[in-house]
């Protein structure tokens, strides 16, 4: 199939969900947070794909990770030439099928993507939020999440989705949520940082605190921003994304020009590649949103308030689990997913595990290979049919290709 970012709108493939527009949800009510503060009032921009049924339980949950946001399927624009960040998944006929399911994609609280964040007015200062943006978590954002939902009218999920960080958030919503969780998938994810990557996350916080055009946080007051900073975080981030093997047959130790420069310019091409990552990175994200998501993945440990037993925080879920890893994701690996599911296992939980052999490390979760294709799918077409849920249209929807290995 053509790449679609390269298609005239007209030409691009059948499982797109196509045009879609954002919608901006504003909440009055004080929400309190896990730090010991309150933020007044919040905003949270969303997008939703497919159609809402009659008694609204066809809904589902896309949560996303560090630098995800809203726009996770579809083009805002004819114009627009890269889709959503999970295109591959959500669509008619895909994983997540339009034709079924109704789905809400949201940026989260603190977030530099449209919903209240650092780069939001704080109305009670008049200037930015900007480093005064409270610390927010993963509890905090499935609250604010769960007022999503009420707004929207929806009392259960059919189903809460995420990979990497946004796994951590589907399962703190069965933990907090029980009841409003019909199926939980967890994809690349962990119950808890590993010391390696608390310690990653902190190497990428310095380089942007010691940037001299950080200023504390106050860089926007300066009209300015600590791109060095936020580069290299990114160029360290992106190393641990992706895997030795993917690098190697990606690069090798391919020059830029056939002899060398004796020098520090840029000679390999994955030297080219980490600086294009980064430079791009720097100039869409915001550093101190950076710095929040950073330390809520680090504070993130749901087994802190049960005496280190996992299986005793995740007794209140109610739900079957999917959970999903990656042969050569090092950030996350498999055995960070195996410690989830024999915790769930303890637990008395309905839980489906699959580790999938990729070369594409941690950056696997939001590419599409065909037996991680497969095992989503049935997943979520089992979930469909235990739901109810008809088709609203569009193609038959997406069969069970395969069934997810169950976890005895």
């Amino acid at each position: 199939m053509p790449d679609s970012d390269t298609l005239a709108f007209a030409d691009r493939p059948a499982g797109s969900v196509g045009v879609v527009t954002p919608h901006v949800a504003r909440f009055d009510t004080p929400l309190a947070l896990a730090c010991g503060k309150v933020l007044p009032a919040y905003e949270l921009i969303y997008e939703t794909y497919g159609t809402l049924n009659a008694d609204r339980s066809n809904a589902v949950l896309i949560c996303h990770a560090l630098s995800g946001h809203h726009h996770a399927a579809g083009y805002h624009s004819e114009e627009d030439r890269k889709p959503g960040w999970w295109d591959a998944h959500i669509g008619p006929g895909k994983a997540i099928d339009t034709n079924r399911f109704f789905v809400v994609s949201l940026n989260n609280l603190g977030g530099c993507h449209g919903s209240t964040g650092p780069v939001s007015h704080n109305p009670d200062t008049g200037r930015q939020w900007g480093p005064e943006f409270p610390m927010v978590t993963v509890s905090d954002w499935v609250a604010s999440q769960a007022r999503l939902a009420d707004h929207l009218g929806i009392e259960r999920w059919a189903a809460a989705v995420g990979g990497s960080l946004g796994g951590m958030q589907v399962m703190q919503w069965t933990m907090t949520y029980p009841e409003r969780v019909a199926n939980a998938v967890v994809i690349a994810a962990t119950p808890r940082l590993s010391a390696q990557n608390i310690a990653f996350n902190e190497v990428a916080r310095q380089a942007i605190r010691s940037d001299p055009e950080f200023f504390d946080g106050w860089y926007a007051e300066h009209d300015t921003v600590p791109k060095r900073g936020l580069k290299l975080a990114r160029m360290v981030g992106h190393i641990t994304y992706l895997s030795e093997d993917a690098m190697g047959s990606k690069f090798g130790r391919d020059l830029r020009s056939d002899d060398l420069n004796f020098g520090f310019d840029v000679e390999f091409q994955v030297e080219s590649y980490l600086r294009y990552q980064g430079d791009t990175f720097s100039t869409a994200f915001d550093a101190n949103t950076y710095l929040l998501m950073t330390k809520a993945l680090d504070y993130f440990d749901p087994s802190a308030t049960q005496g280190g037993d996992l299986a005793k925080a995740l007794a209140p879920a109610q739900c079957p689990f999917l959970i999903v890893s990656f042969t050569t994701d090092w950030r996350f690996p498999p055995s960070r997913s195996r410690e989830l599911v024999d915790a769930l296992t303890r637990a008395g939980k309905a839980v489906s595990y699959a580790n999938i052999d990729s070369p594409h490390g941690h950056d696997a979760f939001l590419l599409s290979e065909p037996r991680y294709d497969a095992i989503f799918s049935a997943f979520m077409s089992r979930a469909a049919r235990e739901l109810n849920l008809a088709e609203t249209g569009g193609d038959e929807a997406g069969k069970d290709k395969a069934s997810p290995e169950e976890t005895p």
